[in-house]
């Protein structure tokens, strides 16, 4: 089983250096950087499982950055940012990043964070496990769901609008498959936190605020309602 292959770029030397060390004794394969033009250069070369962007970066940001992979690839985007800043992370979210952890941080938790995009998208300790952004009940062979104009096949991972195909990333994908399961029902941010972003602990409900508000882009606005003080529901 082919050992998962992280890109991780840092201008910090001291961080990095550190950071690259944790990962590697943690199982993962670490390919480093530090800059944006090289994280890129890398990336293509190299085509990782996953990408660690700090957000400051010299020659081109880490969001930047991000919009590159995204505009090439569906692989998993952590963004890193010194601050908690709301525009930090919401630019990073915006750009298409799947989750983001705040410096300084604890190697241990950014080594589970990285796990959990990772089963996300179909991958479990850097193995596959099921097909990238699957359902968590999602098989071949069922009937597409269908709410308005929107189509969605759950077994071959697909998405339609007015018969037009619509591109999700994987994360995009778990949480319209967490919301047709249920549609009409408030689902909260907490449980949205625990399903889609696999969080067991408490995470940051503006990594579902801003996954929310790109999903409507792609299937129409009117297709999911805010219920203030609650959470989100799909209209059936």
């Amino acid at each position: 089983m082919a050992a998962t292959h992280v890109l991780f770029v840092e201008d910090d030397d001291v961080i990095r250096e550190a950071t690259q060390l944790a990962l590697e004794r943690a199982g993962l394969v670490v390919t480093a950087a530090p800059d944006g033009l090289t994280g890129l250069e890398l990336f293509r070369g190299d085509r990782p499982d996953i990408a660690l962007l700090d957000v400051m970066l010299p020659g081109l940001d880490g969001v930047s950055l991000c919009r590159h992979i995204r505009d090439e690839s569906a692989v998993p985007v952590i963004m890193l940012s010194a601050r908690a800043d709301s525009i930090d992370v919401v630019l990073g979210l915006e750009a298409g990043a799947d989750d983001y952890v705040t410096k300084p941080f604890d190697s241990a938790i950014l080594v589970a964070r990285i796990r959990a995009v990772l089963r996300r998208f179909g991958h479990a300790a850097g193995g596959p496990d099921g097909p990238a952004g699957a359902g968590p009940d999602g098989e071949a062979g069922e009937e597409p769901l269908r709410f308005g104009d929107l189509e969605i096949d759950t077994g071959g991972m697909e998405v339609r609008r007015d018969g037009e195909p619509v591109s999700l990333t994987p994360t995009e994908m778990r949480l319209l498959l967490e919301f047709s399961s249920a549609p009409g029902t408030v689902l909260s941010r907490d449980r949205l936190l625990e399903r889609v972003w696999d969080y067991d602990w408490g995470g940051d409900t503006r990594v579902v605020d801003v996954h929310v508000q790109r999903l409507r882009t792609k299937i129409g606005q009117e297709r999911i309602d805010t219920v203030r003080g609650f959470g989100y529901k799909l209209r059936g």
